[in-house]
């Protein structure tokens, strides 16, 4: 029986070398911030061209479903495998320092590298359909009109697994130089917060539908 390891172990390609005390490994914090993101970057290359996109994903257990007709334009034609760099960022609070040297920002941020593969299983392609429906707003895809055939077929995903993987996080307040601690400057941190306004219906919802239950 497999045990699985708390933490993703550095390789070569994500040991975190600037500020490595920011550096974090452990699974649990990892998932932490893929859970709460639903925006993704993935980096990659076709024909010596180097592009970024940014698109929709969903974590599902140890791997990463990336969404839609982003994963089909990362694909050669005919090809089932691609090199990826796949990074999320949340943004916690801007950090003003008494210098603009110091001035920074709180983040939680992950990196992931590996080979994604096309999923081509109607089974695990529909279960990747569902984790990126309810990743967005949690219970939608039971409440929505599921896809069809077609639109299965016109819908490519990607599976990433979480193998090379590390986080990169900053919290607390501005460190300055101690000299600066005796300048009339206001220092400290500037919150940010991410939160779901209310639901605004599109103008033909029949009358006694009510909005969804906004939790994610």
């Amino acid at each position: 029986m497999e045990i699985s390891t708390p933490a993703y172990p550095p390789t070569n390609r994500t040991q975190v070398r600037r500020l490595p005390k920011r550096g974090v490994y452990d699974k649990a914090q990892v998932h932490a911030i893929l859970d709460e993101g639903f925006i993704c970057h993935v980096g990659f290359v076709v024909d010596g061209q180097p592009y970024v996109i940014p698109t929709a994903y969903a974590r599902s257990g140890e791997q990463i479903y990336i969404h839609g007709s982003s994963a089909s334009r990362m694909l050669r034609a005919g090809a089932q495998e691609i090199d990826l760099c796949l990074t999320v960022t949340l943004v916690d609070g801007l950090v003003l320092a008494r210098s603009a040297f110091h001035t920074s920002i709180n983040y939680r941020s992950v990196v992931v590298l590996g080979k994604a593969r096309l999923v081509t299983d109607a089974g695990e392609k529909w279960e990747a359909l569902r984790s990126f429906t309810n990743h967005v707003i949690d219970g939608r895809w039971e409440q929505a009109k599921q896809p069809n055939d077609q639109e299965l077929k016109a819908t490519s995903v990607l599976s990433l697994p979480l193998d090379e993987v590390s986080a990169k996080i900053r919290t607390g307040p501005p460190i300055d130089d101690e000299e600066d601690y005796a300048l009339p400057i206001w220092a400290g941190v500037v919150p940010v917060v991410q939160k779901l306004g209310e639901p605004l219906p599109d103008g033909r919802v029949l009358e006694g539908i009510v909005p969804p239950r906004l939790a994610r």
